[in-house]
C-alpha cells in the first residue's frame, strides 16, 4: 500500500491562486445566528437570515469529473465502476447506461434478497426502461446512465416511500423529492429503493426489528452491523448494487453507514442539499448527503444536488454551491500529488493514543498527508466539550415529538421498536428544550472561534458535528478483523467549519491519490457457507437503548 506522495495520475494544470476555498471567506458568527433562528422557528420556519461573507471569488480551473484512467476491473466488470470512471466509458461510447443498469440489476437479483438486503424496492421495469432510453439520447452529464439508490424516506411519484415504518407503510407520494428531480435532471438511473432503520432510526431492521441488512464485508454473518439509518444505502454502493446513493442523517447516519462499510460519505453544511420532499425528523438537524466510493464521486453527486431551492428555505440565504469537483481533483505537480490549498489538519487529543490497528491505521493516514504536504496539527478541545457534547443538551427528540405529534396522538405503537427515539420529550420540558438550544449555539460558538482557530479542517472521532450543522465526511484508511476474523473497514471522520466541503473534499482526494483502499471490493457471498443459514437476529431494548445514547452523545451508531 502507498504511502507516499507518488501517484499514477498525470500532471495537472497550476491551480488558480486567487481561487480560495470558500470557508475563507463565509462569516461564520451568521451561520451561528441562523441555525439559532432554525431552532427557534421549528417547524414554521420559513425563511432564515442570510450569511454573510465574501460570496464571489476567483473561478477555479473547472475540474473534470472524468476519470484520468480507468481501471482494468471497471472496464471488465460495470458494477466496479466508480462515477467517474462511468461517465468516461459512457461519454466515450464505450459503455451503454443499459449495459451498466443490467449488470446492477442482475446482481441486485442474484444477492440482494438472501444476504445483503440493502433494498425496499428494486425497480427492475422502470430502471431498465430508462437505461434504454438513455442509450438513444444525448449525452446529459456525469450521471448519464449512472445507478443510484436512495433512502426510502425520499419521496418519489408513485413509488411506495414507508421509511420503513408503519406509520407510511402505505404512502405513496404524489411528486419527487428535490433530490431526485435533480438527480434524474442530470441524467441518472434509479435502481430502487434502499432498506433504512425504521424511521430513520438504528439499523435497517423490519418495523418489528427483525435485521433485514447486512455489512458486504460480511454478507454471510448477519451480526455484522452496516449501521444506520441508511445502512441499506451503504451496503448497496459498498456491495456494488448501485454506483453511488444517497442517505439522510439526523444523528450519524451517514457517517455511521460511510464508516462501516468503507465509504467516502458526505454529511455536508445544514441546507447545503435540499430537504424537501423528505420524510422529516428534525428541522436543524436533518441532512442528506452521499455515499460514494471516493471523493470525486461525492464531489459530483453533491454538485448536482446542492444548491438554492425555493422549496426549502434552508437552503435560501446560502453561498453559492462551489466547484466541488474541481476541489476533488487531486493537484499533481511532477508526478507528486500536492495540496490544492495550505491547510491544517487538527489532530484531536487521544486520536492516535494506543496500539490496536484503528490507531496504527490513523498514524498511518495523518503520515501520508504530511507527506503530501499538509500541515498536521496536535489541537485541544473548546471548552466545556465534553459536556457540551455529551447528550445532556440534545433536545432532537422534542423536534421529532413536534413533527410526529399526530402520530403520537394517533397510536404509539406505530413507532414500532423505534419509540424510544421519541420517548425523551415526554420528560423534557420548557426549560429543558431551552436550555438544549442555548448550548447547542455555545458549542457551535466555542467550535469556530477555538477549534477551528487551530485548524482549517479537524479529525473527528464520531458525528457531533451533524447536531450543529457543520459538515463532515468519511474515507477508509485500512481494515482490522473483528473477534470472529472476518476483515471490516477503518474509517476516518474529518469535520470541518461551515461549507468547507472544496477544502475537506481536497484533503481526501489528495489521500486517495495515493493510496487504493478505496478501490478495495468485498468478496461476493458464499453460498454454500453455514453462517448463511443462521437464523434471523432481533434487535432488542437494549440494543435501540445503546444506539439513542450513541446517537445523544454524537458517536457513531454501530
Amino acid at each position: 500500500m502507498s504511502t507516499d506522495d507518488r501517484t499514477d495520475h498525470p500532471d495537472t494544470p497550476e491551480p488558480n491562486p486567487d481561487y480560495q476555498p470558500q470557508d475563507v471567506g463565509i462569516d461564520r458568527r451568521s451561520f451561528l445566528v441562523r441555525l439559532g433562528a432554525a431552532g427557534a422557528a421549528g417547524a414554521a420556519v420559513a425563511a432564515l437570515p442570510p450569511i454573510a461573507g465574501r460570496t464571489a471569488h476567483a473561478a477555479p480551473n473547472s475540474g473534470t469529473p472524468f476519470a484520468d484512467v480507468v481501471r482494468p476491473e471497471a472496464r471488465t466488470d460495470p458494477t466496479e465502476c466508480t462515477i467517474s470512471e462511468a461517465a468516461t466509458l459512457i461519454k466515450s461510447g464505450k459503455l451503454k447506461p443499459s449495459t451498466l443498469i443490467g449488470a446492477y440489476l442482475e446482481r441486485i437479483a442474484k444477492w440482494d434478497p438472501q444476504y445483503y438486503q440493502a433494498y425496499n424496492t428494486v425497480l427492475y421495469d422502470e430502471a431498465s426502461q430508462r437505461a434504454l432510453k438513455l442509450d438513444r439520447t444525448k449525452y446529459i452529464g456525469p450521471l448519464h446512465g449512472v445507478g443510484i439508490g436512495l433512502k426510502d424516506n425520499f419521496y418519489t411519484e408513485g413509488i411506495l416511500t414507508t421509511a420503513n415504518s408503519y406509520i407510511f407503510a402505505d404512502f405513496v407520494p404524489d411528486y419527487d423529492c428535490t433530490a431526485l428531480t435533480r438527480l434524474e435532471n442530470a441524467g441518472a438511473v434509479l435502481l430502487g429503493k434502499c432498506q433504512m432503520g425504521p424511521l430513520a432510526g438504528g439499523r435497517p431492521t423490519t418495523p418489528d426489528g427483525t435485521v433485514t441488512t447486512r455489512n458486504p464485508w460480511a454478507p454471510n454473518d448477519p451480526s455484522v452491523t452496516p449501521s444506520g439509518s441508511s445502512g441499506g444505502s451503504g451496503a448497496a454502493t459498498a456491495g456494488r448494487l448501485a454506483t453511488c446513493t444517497l442517505g439522510t442523517q439526523t444523528g450519524g447516519s451517514i457517517t455511521g453507514p460511510g464508516g462501516s462499510n468503507g465509504l467516502t460519505a458526505l454529511k455536508p453544511t445544514h441546507g447545503r442539499l435540499s430537504v424537501y420532499g423528505i420524510i422529516p425528523l428534525t428541522i436543524t438537524r436533518d441532512h442528506i448527503g452521499p455515499l460514494a466510493r471516493t471523493a470525486m464521486d461525492a464531489a459530483i453527486v453533491a454538485q448536482v444536488v446542492g444548491g438554492p431551492d425555493l422549496n426549502d428555505p434552508r437552503t435560501i440565504g446560502l453561498p453559492p454551491m462551489p466547484d466541488l469537483v474541481e476541489a476533488a481533483t487531486p493537484v499533481v505537480k511532477k508526478g507528486r500529488v500536492v495540496p490544492r490549498w495550505p491547510t491544517r489538519v487538527g489532530v484531536i487529543p487521544g486520536y492516535t493514543t494506543g496500539t490496536n490497528a484503528t490507531a496504527l491505521a490513523r498514524v498511518a493516514m495523518l503520515n501520508t498527508l504530511a507527506n503530501i504536504g499538509f500541515e498536521v496539527v496536535d489541537i485541544t478541545l473548546p471548552d466545556e466539550f465534553s459536556l457540551l457534547t455529551g447528550g445532556a443538551f440534545n433536545v432532537s427528540s422534542s423536534e421529532r415529538a413536534e413533527i410526529d405529534f399526530k402520530y403520537l396522538k394517533q397510536d404509539v405503537r406505530l413507532f414500532g421498536g423505534r419509540l424510544t427515539g421519541w420517548l425523551p420529550s415526554i420528560v423534557q420540558g420548557g426549560p429543558e428544550v431551552a436550555k438544549g438550544l442555548r448550548a447547542r449555539l455555545l458549542l457551535i460558538d466555542r467550535c469556530m472561534s477555538q477549534m477551528f482557530n487551530q485548524c482549517d479542517v479537524v479529525m473527528q472521532t464520531g458525528s457531533t458535528f451533524d447536531g450543529i450543522g457543520l459538515p463532515l465526511c468519511t474515507y477508509l484508511i485500512g481494515f482490522a478483523p473483528n473477534a470472529a476474523g472476518i476483515s471490516l473497514p477503518i474509517t476516518s471522520v474529518l469535520g470541518g467549519p461551515p461549507f468547507s466541503e472544496e477544502r475537506m473534499l481536497s484533503v481526501i482526494a489528495a489521500y486517495q491519490a495515493v493510496t487504493t483502499w478505496h478501490n478495495r471490493r468485498p468478496a461476493d457471498p458464499l453460498v454454500s457457507s453455514a453462517k448463511s443459514r443462521i437464523a434471523p437476529t432481533r434487535i432488542t431494548c437494549r440494543d435501540v437503548d445503546r444506539e439513542c445514547r450513541a446517537a445523544m452523545e454524537g458517536s457513531e451508531i454501530v
